[in-house]
């Protein structure tokens, strides 16, 4: 007799970095690069103490300045180093701590190593385990490992806590700073202490970091002729790869089409507006509301040539922002059907912005809704038909036998899709 266990496995990749959605740069961060141009072009200490006297006097009476360069001066003469104190540290310290006071995992202020690390990202290329990594329960855990990466193959899944980095408790950290000691040149190895869901037992898992360069959109014939379209990721590369895929999907003409975005963290907007924009004709994508009260509405961008396709979108726990903008759009408009589990809920917009010395801030400045105005952060998006496991395994059959997994999300599309 077959015994089959039932699990839950994200399929597709982020980079190094928490979901997120990011667009052009807004007034508000192009007066703060003029700000930081002063601070960083002219003397130090000078510069600073105008920028933040104007600050005390314009921005709060609940705080007092003196108290920052108080501590500076400690700093400066007290405190004891095996290195030169550097102003410049020092200011891109106080920056980070500035915008950690918001509370707001999503909104990070970069030092120049790292936002060129953060770049390269965004564009889809980095080094590291192949993992998408966020703060769940106050602990750093998995949300989705990239398909045959170094994360992956060492074992780890979806929902798994990390508790330690070489050794390091990783209990407190945030993303990035976790981000910073996972990532690392190709052929290097960095020790994670996992622990499993369910589990109490931890593990030590040692993983060789690689270059993680996939594709983010595969196109496959399943079944009797239906198009099955993974889409892993909204970055640079992930529009003209979407294009082929829509092109070679009309070539074929099939019965229908599965939208595979489990795992999908999200990226950029305009991306994932794009994408939904293929099914639908006309209206509204996504609205942004922004703290002055202010609504953006972003309108089809397509050619709408999956239009009439009958579509099945395979969400879970892992479809997070830019892919929850397409879904939710699709839901909408009644162009999809919606299988699998609940999504993320990442409902909120980053302005991404680079300054003149390399360094960066992302805020988050808008929270994002659904064509029917439904808003989706910290609850996510429940399917049109929820799956309580996405894959089942057959433990009676041997690792690596293709036959193993099934795959249940992927089967219930095309049952769907074939009684349609």
């Amino acid at each position: 007799m077959n015994t089959h266990k039932k699990y839950n496995k994200l399929y597709t990749f982020v980079g190094v970095v928490s979901a997120l959605v990011v667009f052009g740069a807004g007034i508000f961060v192009g007066t703060i690069i003029e700000v930081r141009k002063s601070v960083l072009d002219g003397d130090g200490e000078v510069q600073i103490s105008k920028v933040l006297d104007l600050y005390s006097k314009t921005r709060s009476d609940e705080v007092s300045f003196n108290q920052f360069w108080n501590i500076w001066d400690k700093i400066k003469t007290k405190h004891v180093s095996n290195k030169e104190i550097s102003d410049v540290d020092l200011f891109y310290g106080a920056m980070e701590g500035l915008v950690k006071g918001l509370d707001d995992p999503y909104s990070v202020y970069f030092p120049p190593k790292e936002a060129q690390e953060f770049a390269k990202d965004l564009a889809g290329e980095f080094e590291g385990i192949g993992a998408e990594i966020g703060i769940r329960d106050e602990r750093l855990t998995v949300i989705a490992p990239l398909p045959e990466s170094p994360a992956e193959k060492s074992g780890l899944k979806t929902g798994d806590k990390i508790l330690a980095i070489d050794g390091e408790d990783t209990f407190g950290i945030t993303v990035e700073s976790a981000v910073q000691k996972i990532r690392g040149k190709r052929g290097t190895t960095v020790t994670l202490t996992m622990s499993s869901n369910g589990l109490n037992t931890a593990r030590d898992v040692d993983i060789t970091r690689d270059t993680i360069n996939v594709p983010t959109v595969r196109l496959e014939t399943v079944g009797d002729n239906i198009a099955h379209l993974r889409v892993s990721y909204f970055n640079g590369e992930t529009g003209k790869e979407f294009d082929k895929a829509v092109k070679e999907i009309i070539k074929q003409n099939p019965k229908g089409i599965i939208l595979d975005m489990r795992s999908n963290p999200g990226g950029f907007l305009d991306t994932s507006i794009d994408v939904a924009s293929e099914w639908i004709k006309e209206g509204v994508i996504v609205s942004e509301k922004f703290t002055n009260g202010k609504v953006q509405h972003h309108d089809t961008t397509g050619l709408h040539r999956l239009a009439g396709y009958k579509t099945i979108v395979l969400v879970d726990g892992g479809t997070a922002s830019g892919s929850e903008i397409v879904a939710g759009a699709l839901q909408d408009y009644e162009q999809a059907t919606l299988v699998g589990q609940k999504t993320y809920g990442k409902g909120s917009v980053q302005d991404f912005e680079p300054f003149s010395d390399g360094s960066a801030l992302k805020l988050t400045i808008a929270k994002w809704f659904t064509p029917k105005d439904r808003g989706i952060d910290g609850e996510g998006i429940a399917p049109d038909i929820e799956l309580e496991e996405q894959f089942s395994v057959n433990e009676d059959l041997p690792e690596g036998d293709e036959n193993r997994i099934t795959d249940l999300g992927l089967e219930k599309a095309l049952e769907l899709l074939n009684t349609k």
